[in-house]
């Protein structure tokens, strides 16, 4: 071969590549060593802030079919541990609850919405009768201290065995929970009611793929209850074939490609499961593994789709795995994982699918979403003919897309790097890494250090020390959250209660480091910004807010997103219009300031019951003034002298000192009482005037009549 030839063939690409490490170095001095510490078989790692210092801690899965074992916390030593960031210290002795089990997952989960992280554990009942657990962090509403666990498993399961539970009472264990086999549990706010509920999959005895995976909804203090809209309650583990399909339509019938709604497959060998909205509907679809057979998707029926109808507005499910996979999608036995992200930027969820075909060789696949939910594309990902047991996505190299890192279980670890460039089209390419040749059975990443650049921890299986793979790239991440989809609101009529508003948020990062992203909905109403809202992640790629329904006009709202490093993502902005009214009346006389007299106006209509907000107007930027609120309104203007003429009879119920913003407004916000209709308040608006010293200028009154 000559050398234009040599240079032109991956030869030397692939020579060079092997040996070089990229951005990665196998770091042990981060991670805690010696027995007990860190020689157990790891089975799944998480990372969270624990104790809300502002950096990442881990929780470790332990035991899995090494039989059970102790779960583990490791605390980052940064934040209130005053050490090196990036360094982890192991503390279950203290902060993890004393218990031996079985266990293939772990997942944080804030599932009593306290804002600190709580722990759900999955276990297998392949040795010991066990069940899954729960953890609460003991900050927030436990009144303790963050980032210390209690066990409380025996609380947190409600009605199992009972009336609706498809659980039959002899599963129900004594000490909380019931038996079953699961590898992997996920959480999403399926209802859209505010708090995050789970989906418990189960591989079955001995891998036998016929016991049902189950959904349990949040009463939105962590207290779960099964949802089984079907009222069928098993005889024992299994589920037999024309059952009803518990939480799905239609009855229960193996390897179905229906998609009418008859049938459906709530039964199969899931090693893991995964939400997110694949159909742009707003609401949590469920891409569902099969170790045995085909991996399924259910969707959501609560918004209607291209794929399903709405269930009137209620929770549901439709098994419409034959109607969006292509022919071929899986094959053959040993479906390990598979993982949903906007591979190629394009505002949806792609998938990948690890070990999805099989034949002679274990090939890793990835599919591309349409924008409806239906996948094609299917590529087989260069170099993943072994056996692999995760992935996961990061942006390793810091150009803003979706990197791929493989956990293998029989080989190394490899690592990809994403080529999409913007455009349409996306690739793997596998680019050096240091060897990890263990048996891997789990990969998670982060920026454990903050130094702007992801990390990577690998659980290893076999009692071999899990491995830190800490980037040295250092460059900060400098690409802002992406906002692609918003939720478009209807025009209507001003009313009680209150609506959701949801967005699409994408990052370079996993969404489960995404899932923490501070956003926020900013609202304007006639003009004036309201308060801005902070959304909730409901996992997958949605946010949530809400919003009042008795906001009266022009309304205009969009979505910002902030990542760890500051970077801030806008969606578009979208109107919709409120009407009704008038929401009061203006009386009296006003006197001016510089810029003539201040306005008084209501945002909402005042309904008993809802919130009322009052906006001031025409204030100089920046300046002091203040809305007084009164039970009645004056007759006739009181001159008090200086420009202030009082509109509002004395005693004031409220007198809230504000400071105009940008635009010259100023906005107050109340509950009014369930009990006040018909009762009558009156406002006023105050301007002290920062241009001509201490003059008082002051609006009409506005009186209004509750609803």
């Amino acid at each position: 071969m000559n050398v234009i030839a040599f240079l032109r063939s991956g030869t030397l690409l692939a020579a060079l590549a092997a040996g070089l490490h990229a951005q990665f170095v196998v770091d042990a001095s981060k991670i805690p060593s010696g027995s007990p510490f860190n020689n157990s078989s790891t089975e799944n790692v998480d990372f969270a802030d624990i104790d809300l210092d502002g950096d990442w801690d881990v929780a470790a899965a332990d035991g899995g079919d090494d039989g059970n074992d102790q779960n583990r916390i490791w605390v980052n030593q940064g934040g209130l541990q005053a050490g090196e960031l990036g360094l982890f210290v192991d503390e279950t002795a203290t902060q993890a609850p004393a218990v031996q089990d079985q266990s293939r997952d772990i997942e944080f989960v804030d599932f009593d919405g306290d804002g600190d992280p709580d722990v759900n554990v999955s276990n297998t009942s392949q040795l010991t009768p066990q069940p899954n657990r729960w953890w609460a962090n003991l900050g927030g509403l436990q009144g303790g201290t963050a980032g210390f666990y209690a066990d409380q498993t025996a609380a947190r399961w409600v009605g199992l065995g009972g009336p609706g539970s498809s659980i039959p009472p002899t599963l129900v264990l004594g000490a909380g929970g019931f038996i079953d086999w699961s590898c992997d549990s996920d959480f999403g706010d399926l209802d859209m009611d505010g708090d995050l509920d789970l989906v418990q999959s189960t591989y079955g005895g001995a891998f036998g793929g016929q016991v049902p995976t189950r959904i349990f909804l949040n009463d939105g203090l962590g207290f779960f209850s099964e949802f089984n809209p079907s009222g069928f309650q098993l005889i024992t583990f299994t589920i037999p074939a024309g059952s009803p399909g518990l939480w799905c339509e239609g009855i229960q019938t193996t390897n179905t490609i229906d998609t009418t709604g008859a049938q459906c497959d709530i039964a199969s060998s899931a090693l893991d499961i995964d939400v997110g909205d694949i159909d742009g509907d707003f609401d949590l679809d469920l891409l569902h593994g099969a170790r045995q057979e085909p991996p399924r998707m259910f969707a959501n029926r609560l918004e209607a789709s291209s794929l399903a109808p709405a269930a009137g507005g209620a929770l549901g499910f439709r098994d419409v795995t034959g109607a969006v996979f292509p022919a071929g999608y899986a094959t053959g036995n040993g479906h390990y994982a598979q993982e949903m992200g906007d591979l190629d930027g394009d505002g949806d969820l792609d998938i990948l699918g690890v070990n999805w075909q099989i034949s002679g060789s274990f090939n890793d696949i990835t599919l591309v979403n349409d924008g409806t939910g239906h996948f094609g594309g299917l590529t087989v990902i260069a170099g993943s003919g072994s056996d692999d047991n995760e992935g996961d996505f990061l942006d390793y190299d810091g150009d803003g897309d979706l990197d791929l890192y493989i956990a293998n279980f029989s080989g190394s670890d490899r690592l990809y790097r994403n080529n999409n460039d913007g455009g349409a089209a996306f690739s793997f390419t596998q680019v050096a890494l240091p060897a990890v040749s263990k048996i891997t059975l789990d990969a998670d990443a982060c920026d454990t250090d903050g130094d702007g650049d992801y990390d990577v921890l690998a659980a290893e299986d076999a009692h071999a020390a899990d491995t830190f793979l800490r980037n040295t790239t250092e460059v900060p991440d400098t690409h802002a959250p992406a906002i692609p989809r918003l939720e478009q609101l209807a025009d209507g009529p001003a009313a009680a209660g209150e609506r959701s508003v949801r967005a699409h948020v994408y990052d370079n990062a996993s969404y489960y480091i995404t899932w923490y992203n501070p956003t926020w909905l900013e609202v304007t109403v006639g003009g004036v910004a309201l308060p801005d809202r902070r959304m909730q992640s409901s996992a997958g790629q949605l946010f949530r807010a809400t919003l009042e329904n008795n906001l009266l006009g022009a309304i205009s709202y969009r979505v910002r997103s902030q990542d760890e490093y500051g970077n801030t993502g806008f969606s578009a902005t979208l109107a919709t219009t409120s009407t009704g009214g008038p929401a009061g009346t203006l009386y009296g006389s006003t006197t001016d300031g510089s810029l003539g007299p201040p306005t008084l106006a209501a945002l909402s209509l005042p309904l008993a019951g809802e919130t009322l907000y009052l906006a001031a107007g025409n204030m100089p930027a920046g300046t002091p003034c203040f809305i007084a609120v009164a039970g009645a309104a004056l007759p006739a203007s009181l001159d008090l002298g200086s420009g202030f003429l009082l509109q509002i009879a004395l005693p004031t119920l409220l007198v809230a000192p504000l400071t105009a913003d940008a635009g010259g407004h100023a906005v107050i916000s109340g509950a009014l009482p369930p009990a006040s209709t018909g009762l009558t308040l009156a406002g006023q608006a105050v301007s002290v005037d920062g241009t001509l010293g201490n003059l008082l200028a002051t609006s009409q009154g506005l009186a209004l009549v509750i609803q």
